[in-house]
């Protein structure tokens, strides 16, 4: 199979069409933009400020998702509602051009690849979409989303070079009509699109970069499929690419955007270093961009772990809630608008999808755990900042203010920095300690500015003064519009405010023993209406009502004579308050607008509240729950004639003074059980039948091609041995070289270097008899030495058998480093007294490479196991036969030698309806890290959803989601197990184990599509 000529060849077939009207200076004779900077329509529009929807100024705020890392259409709803639930009203989504275009020129995008259902759930919920399609993404994905196949395209990747333009035309036009037919103008979801993916870095070796020239040719493959949403770029950090200026350059986005990692030491590293806070976002979008809003378009969410890192859920620690206090109020303080963070929930590298120095895990720390559970206390402080901006209309036009003299300013504490967003009326002031990462608690007084001149607060007699605590960081207002009523002052923070005909509600909140002031001009006599009156104190002054308190676990509501009540909470009682937009007029539907936000009913309510609905004076809720859970509904119309949660009637009162609905749902204990491992039957077969005695290779691949196309790095050996010249981009890969020995006492050594990326190994036999092993680690990409051969017999045939694991291709940041070709598989070899030649080779990958056989799974869900490319991992396949035999244990019985061993066995679920009940695969881990070594994949249904590296770690637990497993029938599992060592292996333990039980009123989880085994033509 000649993949690199055959491909080339089309290739250059394609470019000659393509590039015929190439112009003098390089530039492709696309069709012209017919703009520059005036709108191709009136929806999505944008001042200095922010972005415009239909006429009302919009906060961005938004959680990135990649459907593709959750391969469970109908599971995409629950993400998004998760989401909504946040407060946030935009999700940022990358597309990966390599699960979609597996083999040049043939664009697939079917089944769990179809964007109709993303886009459809997106609208159900109420959720604008930023589309990041690329071409390159990044996005910690094998090759950065680049298909395999680049590896053989003499070209430099990301840049104006012809043949790289035209290898991406095909999935440019592709995805960028079908973006185009679901944006809003079209009806859909989409507002905002992305060209390319953190354009900023480059080589000495492209010396025109940034390129205009290149980056309008991305841009113009999404114009010319009719995408006509603003776009917007994502500068890896500010550098001003491609922005509108000032200083003056011609416009190649819409709105210029930029990310922000702060923290990136790595997970273990739990050090929050001097001079990570970025205070000079505010200044440099001014100079680069000051007529576009202030936009992040990644904000750290989290970060990724690596092999033998110390797991995930020590991101959690670290980009914990005090990170979001911190680090994403210093972002608001410099007048974001458009906010993403990456990630908000991160999924699964299922089906080897993840780049090399990632693990199948991509939970990222992310405020949605992998397992699509929310009871990180962080997505609790992500609710409460996107629900205050949300409600806080003049936050959008307050102009920020120079921070560079924060300390001090407006406190006389040198310890504290204060930064203004000032407004027409309302002002905002961010307040932290000056030494961001101090630990120390700090009493401070603050003086603001409000329409009744500079106030210093406390202003009641004898009140204690305000405090901060170590690493934690508050907004403060002043003049801050409630319905129609003035809030002069609050240095408690604002959870949301709501106005029902004239009556309004106002939420505020506390850290733990913080002392707080507000005060509402004209707002009359405050009595405590509920809750004790012990720590508040209420007064008046120049006809302000002040309510001076000490923040206490206890709910505290006062009610003013202005029609106003307010309720006092601690930030943990606030945490279980939400607001879900209740839906609008056929237009707005579900999104966010100040007509539906500032009216909807605040709900409390434990764990998750998913929708709101009331109709004909029915209140209808939808949410999960873990525990029984009392409902109190805020803002319900007078007369309520009933109450469902999740569909069922509740029992309720309707307080007559407040109008408040109150009720309970209860949560009740499912019975369930979950299959023991160890005993529900395996069957087993040899996995690497390649070794044994007269194996017949003559379907596989000649290594025959005595050049490479791959410009990354140039042969050492007489044919390429690497996979992607022959068609092979994911899994693991396995080479049989064939030699005559000679019997000299010199044809004692074999000399290899193999790649495969970080974590991977290989292992040798030479016939059936075991060499060695390179057990891997989390440091080496590659791996080179001399194995010690035994005795040969003179013009006896000999087989050398390498079994290489490849861990993902890498990604190609760098403009110009084209490290993305960086080849996998046999780099060089030497066997002593022979010359290289004197080896012939062939090798395997998936069966077929880019014709792979699963279309359903897509193009990186199978390596070279024999099992796979069988598809015995698949529903259905015919686990019984001669070669198979009974294993009681399974991969806890192993093997007592190297070499590799396929177990499967099937597993009925009957999980109680109405429950989300997590289900993981989990390795016992009491030698993680240490020998003996061995590696093991878990395919779910044919999906390939765990790839566990015992003597690596760090993850020893894999959750697969329902709509994977059927979770009420019969389940497909197969595990392949990996022996490294000469005396074999045995998994210390495998279990699947339930996580935790949530009572749901999601509704009803499709399967995925879960196509079976079918005879393999050409399978060897």
């Amino acid at each position: 199979m000649m993949f690199g000529k055959l491909v080339r060849a089309a290739l250059l077939s394609t470019v000659a069409v393509q590039t015929a009207a190439l112009a003098i200076n390089g530039k492709p004779d696309f069709m012209i933009k017919p703009y520059k900077r005036d709108a191709l329509q009136d929806i999505v529009t944008w001042d200095e400020h922010s972005l415009y929807v239909r006429d009302e100024r919009v906060m961005f705020f938004s959680g990135e998702f990649h459907p593709f890392r959750l391969p469970v259409p109908s599971l995409w709803l629950d993400i998004f509602q998760k989401i909504k639930a946040l407060g946030y009203n935009g999700v940022s989504f990358y597309v990966d051009w390599a699960l979609l275009e597996g083999k040049p020129g043939v664009f697939n995008a079917s089944g769990i690849f179809d964007f109709e259902p993303f886009f459809e759930a997106a609208q159900t919920a109420g959720i604008y979409l930023l589309a990041r399609p690329g071409p390159y993404i990044n996005a910690e994905s094998s090759g950065g989303g680049f298909p395999g196949w680049l590896q053989r395209l003499p070209a430099l990747l990301r840049t104006r070079d012809p043949l790289y333009l035209a290898a991406t035309n095909n999935y440019m036009s592709n995805i960028a009509s079908i973006i185009a037919k679901a944006q809003i103008t079209n009806g859909g979801p989409v507002i905002l699109v992305q060209p390319e993916n953190e354009y900023s870095g480059a080589t000495a070796n492209v010396p025109e970069f940034p390129d205009p020239v290149y980056f309008e040719c991305v841009e113009d493959q999404l114009r010319n499929a009719g995408v006509v949403v603003p776009l917007l770029s994502n500068d890896a950090w500010p550098h001003g690419y491609f922005a509108a200026g000032p200083p003056a350059q011609p416009a190649h986005v819409d709105i210029y955007g930029y990310d922000g990692y702060p923290l990136t030491n790595g997970c273990d590293n739990h050090t929050w270093v001097d001079n990570a806070l970025v205070t000079f976002y505010l200044s440099l979008h001014l100079n680069q961009s000051s007529s576009t809003p202030n936009s992040i378009i990644e904000y750290q969410g989290g970060f990724t772990d690596h092999w033998g890192g110390p797991g995930y859920e020590q991101c959690v620690e670290l980009y914990s809630p005090a990170f979001e206090r911190v680090f994403y109020k210093n972002d608001f303080s410099q007048g974001v608008t458009i906010f993403n963070v990456y990630m908000t929930y991160g999924g699964t590298n299922w089906g080897n999808l993840g780049f090399p120095d990632g693990y199948t895990s991509y939970d990222y720390g992310a405020v949605i755990a992998e397992d699509r559970t929310v009871a990180r206390e962080k997505y609790s402080e992500a609710k409460l900042q996107a629900n205050f901006l949300q409600a806080s209309l003049a936050y959008l036009s307050a102009v920020p203010q120079n921070n560079s003299n924060t300390n001090g300013s407006y406190t006389s504490n040198s310890a504290l920095a204060v930064t203004a967003l000032l407004g027409e009326h309302t002002n905002f002031f961010v307040i932290r300690h000056a030494a961001y990462n101090s630990l120390t608690t700090t009493n401070y007084s603050i003086t603001l500015p409000t329409s009744q001149g500079n106030i210093t607060i406390p202003q009641l007699d004898g009140s204690p003064s305000l405090s901060l605590h170590g690493r934690d960081s508050k907004f403060h207002v002043s003049d801050y519009n409630v319905g129609g009523l003035n809030l002069l002052y609050s240095t408690a923070e604002i959870f949301t405010w709501k106005q029902y005909n004239n009556k309004r509600v106002l939420i505020v909140y506390g850290g733990p023993d913080e002392q707080h002031e507000l005060a509402i001009s004209n707002g009359g006599q405050a009595v405590v209406t509920e809750g004790s009156d012990v720590g508040v104190t209420l007064g008046n002054k120049n006809g302000a009502t002040i309510i001076n308190y000490q923040v206490s676990s206890e709910r505290t509501v006062v009610d003013l004579d202005c029609d106003l009540k307010i309720y006092l909470l601690d930030r943990f009682s606030a945490y279980k308050y939400w607001v879900i937009d209740l839906p609008s007029n056929a237009v707005s539907g579900n999104y966010t607008n100040q007509t539906t936000f500032t009216s909807a009913p605040i709900v409390k309510a434990d764990y998750l509240l998913r929708t709101v609905k009331i109709v004909d004076g029915c209140i209808h809720l939808t949410g999960d729950l873990n525990s029984t859970s009392d409902i109190e509904v805020i803002g319900a119309p007078a007369g309520i004639s009933k109450l469902f949660y999740n569909g069922q009637s509740l029992g309720f009162k309707q307080h007559s003074r407040t109008g408040v609905v109150t009720a309970t749902a209860t949560y009740t204990t499912p019975s369930f059980a979950v299959p023991d491992l160890r005993t529900v039957g395996w069957s087993v077969i040899d996995s690497l039948p390649e070794i044994q005695t007269g194996y017949d290779d003559i379907l596989w691949t000649v290594a025959d091609l005595t050049y490479s196309n791959n410009t990354y790095r140039n042969l050492t050996t007489p044919v390429s041995l690497y996979g992607s010249d022959y068609g092979y981009h994911t899994g693991s890969l396995i080479y049989r070289g064939r030699f005559k020995a000679t019997g000299h006492d010199s044809e004692s050594t074999f000399y290899l270097m193999t790649q495969g990326g970080t974590a991977f190994g290989h292992s040798i036999w030479l016939n059936s008899t075991f060499i060695s092993s390179w057990h891997g680690s989390g440091d080496y990409k590659a791996y080179n030495t001399t194995y010690t051969l035994p005795t040969l017999v003179a013009g006896a045939e000999y087989v050398i058998t390498i079994l290489i694991d490849m861990m993902g291709l890498e990604e190609n940041w760098t403009v110009g480093e084209d490290f993305m070709k960086n080849p996998r598989g046999v780099l060089d070899y030497s066997l002593s007294g022979h010359a290289k030649s004197d080896v012939s080779w062939k090798l395997t990958g998936n069966l077929h490479g880019e014709d792979y056989i699963d279309k359903t799974r897509g193009p990186l869900n199978e390596g070279a196991l024999f099992a796979e490319r069988q598809g015995y991992h698949l529903p259905g396949a015919p686990v019984l036969d001669v070669s198979t035999s009974i294993s009681a244990l399974g991969p806890m019985e192993g093997l007592s030698e190297a070499g590799v061993s396929f177990y499967s066995t099937t597993l009925e679920l009957n999980m109680p309806v109405g429950y989300d009940i997590p289900l993981a695969f989990v390795f016992a881990n009491s030698t993680i890290g240490e020998v003996p070594a061995y590696r093991c994949q878990i395919w779910v249904n044919g999906y390939n959803f765990a790839k566990y590296i015992h003597n690596i770690g760090p993850q020893t637990s894999f959750p697969v989601p329902e709509g994977i497993f059927n979770y009420h029938g019969s389940n497909y599992i197969a595990v392949s197990l990996w022996a490294l060592e000469a005396d074999g292996a045995a998994v210390e333990d495998l279990s699947l184990v339930a996580g935790p039980v949530i009572q749901s009123g999601f509704g009803t989880i499709d399967l995925a599509p879960l196509t079976g085994w079918e005879l393999r033509e050409g399978a060897y």
